[in-house]
Order: C-alpha cells, then sequence, then structure tokens
C-alpha cells in the first residue's frame, strides 16, 4: 500500500470497517448496515459491541498493513515521514546533476526513532530542552557515519525492506559508535540509505532555486528557517519548528549536520545522472549546518567533511529511499 492512506475494508451483511491512516492517526469509520441504519464513528468515540469486537480482531493486522513498505512507518515513534521528491536537475558551477525522484526524511532523524532501531541514545543533547519542546523529538546526533549506515539497515529491516548497505569488517564487532567498517551499497535495493550530496543539496534547494538558501538571500530571514548560532542558544531543537523548504521539508538549514553518502572531494566537471560521489576518499561529506553554525555554514551549497569513524554533537542525519 502506498501513500499516507492506507485502507482495509471488511464487509458483510451488516458491517463495513474502514482503516485509515493520516500522520500517524488511524480512525476506523464503522457502517452499520441495516436499511436505514448508517453510522460513523472515530475510535476514540463509543462505538457497538460488534465495532470494538471487528476492531480487536482486525487492529493487528491493519498495523502491519498501513505501516508496511509506503515508507510512513507506523511502529517507529512519530514514525519517518517521508516526502516525495521529484526527478529534476541541479546546476553545481557549470555541471548539470539529473536525479531520479526519490523519497526523502521530512526531518532529521529524532532520538526517540534512533533509540527505537538501535536501542541506545548516543546524543549529547540529552536534557535542557527548550521550554514547548519535546525533548525525545530533538535529532539524534554524535553518530558516526557508519552508525547512520548501520541504523538504516536496521529501519530497511524492521519495515521489510531490503537494507541497500553491506557493513564488513565492523570495529568494534558490536556496540557503538562503530568507528570503522566497510560499506557497499546495493542502490537497486529498496531500503533507506543515507542521501547523497546531490540528493541532499537538489531537495534542500526545492524547485531549482539558485540563491544562498531555499527561500532567498535575505539573511535576516534565516532566523525563521533555521537553528543556527545567532538563536539556538548552544544547543538543538526539537525538529520542525522551524519553517519548511517549498518541498515540506524542515531542518535542511541549521540544528544538525546531515552525514552524506558520499567520499568528499572535488565536484565533477562533467554532467552526471544520479551522481554518487567519488569513487575513494578518507572523509565523508555532511551538509546543512547545524546549532553551532555561522550563517555562511548554513547555505544550500555550503559543504563541510569529516572522518566517518568521528561523531561530534552535531553530526546527525535524515535518510532517503526509493
Amino acid at each position: 500500500m502506498t501513500g499516507k492512506a492506507a485502507i482495509l475494508g471488511l464487509k458483510n451483511d451488516q458491517i463495513k470497517i474502514t482503516f485509515l491512516r493520516e500522520n500517524a492517526v488511524y480512525i476506523c469509520q464503522l457502517f452499520l448496515f441495516n436499511k436505514q441504519i448508517h453510522k460513523s464513528y472515530k475510535m476514540k468515540n463509543r462505538i457497538s459491541l460488534l465495532g470494538i469486537i471487528a476492531v480487536v480482531a482486525m487492529i493487528g493486522f491493519v498495523f502491519t498493513a498501513c505501516g508496511g513498505n509506503d515508507g510512513n512507518t507506523g511502529n517507529i515513534p512519530g514514525y519517518i515521514e517521508m516526502v516525495q521528491i521529484p526527478a529534476g536537475t541541479l546546476t553545481w558551477t557549470s555541471t548539470t546533476m539529473t536525479l531520479s525522484a526519490f523519497k526523502m526524511g521530512k526531518y532529521e532523524v529524532t532520538q526517540e526513532q534512533y533509540l527505537e532501531v538501535m536501542g541506545v541514545n548516543p546524543s549529547y543533547f540529552s536534557s535542557a530542552f527548550a521550554a514547548g519542546e519535546i525533548q525525545s523529538k530533538r535529532p539524534v546526533e554524535q553518530v558516526t557515519w557508519f552508525d547512520a549506515v548501520e541504523f538504516c539497515n536496521k529501519l530497511s529491516t524492521k519495515e521489510g525492506l531490503t537494507p541497500v548497505y553491506t557493513i564488513t569488517g565492523r570495529t568494534p564487532a558490536t556496540g557503538y559508535p562503530i568507528t570503522a567498517a566497510t560499506v557497499t551499497a546495493t542502490w537497486t535495493n529498496n531500503g533507506y540509505r543515507l542521501p547523497t550530496e546531490a540528493q541532499w543539496e537538489y531537495a534542500c534547494r526545492a524547485s531549482g532555486t539558485t540563491t544562498d538558501w531555499t527561500f532567498g538571500n535575505d539573511q535576516n530571514q534565516l532566523i525563521n528557517y533555521a537553528w543556527y548560532y545567532a538563536n539556538s542558544n548552544d544547543k538543538t531543537h526539537q525538529v520542525g519548528k522551524k519553517s519548511a523548504n517549498a518541498w515540506g521539508l524542515h531542518d535542511m538549514h541549521g540544528n544538525a549536520w546531515e552525514w552524506c553518502w558520499d567520499w568528499y572531494g572535488i565536484l565533477p566537471t562533467s554532467n552526471q545522472t544520479d551522481y554518487k560521489g567519488a569513487g575513494s576518499g578518507t572523509d565523508r561529506v555532511l551538509r546543512g549546518g547545524s546549532w553551532y553554525s555561522s550563517e555562511e555554514g548554513t547555505r544550500s551549497a555550503s559543504r563541510f567533511y569529516y572522518y566517518p569513524g568521528y561523531w561530534l554533537n552535531y553530526f546527525g542525519f535524515r535518510v532517503v529511499r526509493h
């Protein structure tokens, strides 16, 4: 089943039950067919005994069906809400990058999501959250690139998808942080993965913008879109509190630097299709800036890089998939 709403109908001479999911909220519509009787209820309201029995009988199956392979995972806290990114092109200097359509996480991966999948929360900012915010919905940080890759595989397995990455030579053999490993990717697999650098900037710019930030060149507007050194109070903040870009992605500027797949290197000088970065290197790319960054560091084109086995309290990530 695909899309935000998955529908399952159960019907006989007297009852039809439909389950809808919208933003991880399940609604039960109960229709009793007895000539002139036709009633609809939300699950939180009182329903008939017949409706209760049917709901109980079907609930496990429905949650599995609705939370399956559509990228909106129902069994992860808040689930990984994905945004469909259309195919298009990105211009890097004089080079044109052609990109196929893909889905990208609407938000950076949160601490609660990471804990659910990995069993640990490595975040430095695990307390002292800002007033009006929710601690568990701050972005996870202090993750290595290898940690982020393993998260993608574990989330894929949890959701019944085929993992993209093969990880060998893991150091340590168990536990976290992972400081070294050999990682290869099977790009045709349908699981979660890190965005390529080209995918990240293309999604950040949204609708082909060429300005410093997704919203334009007016630095005074940055405070509406990003947590950075001028307004972060030296800490991360709950994801989604700042305005989204034109494609509905939040925190593409600031909050936490986001690991990308690519080795850091010189950008290509010839046109590319679905470019996946240099073939080798010593550092991996991060994009987007963080709570610690200057205005310059949060620009759509700003690049950062670090050894993939290191972690800092401003290194996070978001996921993509087909």
